[in-house]
């Protein structure tokens, strides 16, 4: 019987190993964050440590010491008397996030393709194509991986620490909803070629263009964000204005 929690590496595809009994509490929190980001474990869903800590045969203790650090990444959500649940973003969150979102990845191109070294191109290049081969194979867990090691990658070619720090901060509480954007099979062709925009640009050192391109993309990863949110609400007329369904008569 598959366990809830089940999950497989984003690179690889294959099944995710059992932790050994004695791993660190960050290796922990990079399994559930891998499940949070994929879905696993879906947006408001209660981490039951129970099952988790049979997946991946840890004592509670560490998985609690990781759940406090995806709490502080913003990808958990510590309630009362709830416990922990996946965090999940409603649309003045998605809006919020985004807008800060967009302007610190267009600061990191802007600087990254003034300070870049041939030795990051080269990086980012052969991670584009291997992206763009998960592309082709239509492996999205794989694709999304690559892509979020390339986002990063520009980031940290900006060499600017303070604007690292809040990159990441920021970046990790969109990881979830960035990543089923794909499942759209039209929006993950455009995505892939605002890619290969991005990484032209960078050759060239084009700062100013490749701001314009991230910018763009994070402006478009918020539509397509915002669509699926708003595809998956009822219509207002099956709602109450609290925003929950109507109770059907008795």
């Amino acid at each position: 019987m598959t366990n809830a929690y089940s999950s497989t590496d984003t690179l690889t595809g294959k099944p995710v190993a059992n932790i050994q009994r004695l791993a660190l509490h960050e290796q922990v929190a990079d399994r559930l964050r891998h499940m949070l980001v994929e879905g696993v474990i879906a947006p408001g869903a209660k981490l039951n440590e129970r099952e988790i800590c049979e997946l991946l045969s840890v004592s509670r203790t560490p998985l609690r010491e990781a759940i406090k650090l995806l709490a502080a990444e913003g990808l958990v959500e510590l309630l009362p008397n709830r416990g922990a649940v996946a965090a999940s973003l409603d649309e003045g969150d998605i809006i919020s996030t985004f807008e800060v979102l967009a302007m610190l990845e267009g600061q990191s191109g802007e600087l990254a393709a003034e300070r870049i070294t041939e030795e990051e191109l080269n990086e980012i290049r052969a991670m584009h194509y291997e992206m763009m081969a998960c592309f082709t194979r239509k492996n999205l867990a794989g694709y999304y991986e690559l892509n979020a090691r390339i986002h990063a990658a520009i980031n940290a070619a900006a060499k600017n620490p303070v604007l690292s720090q809040i990159y990441r901060s920021v970046n990790t509480r969109a990881h979830p909803v960035r990543f089923h954007t794909n499942h759209d099979e039209s929006k993950w062709k455009l995505a892939a070629a605002e890619h290969s925009e991005m990484l032209d640009a960078l050759a060239a050192r084009d700062g100013d263009k490749l701001k314009r391109i991230l910018v763009g993309h994070l402006v478009n990863k918020r539509d397509a964000v915002l669509g699926q949110l708003r595809a998956s609400q009822p219509p207002a007329s099956e709602a109450k204005p609290n925003g929950r369904k109507p109770r059907a008569s008795r």
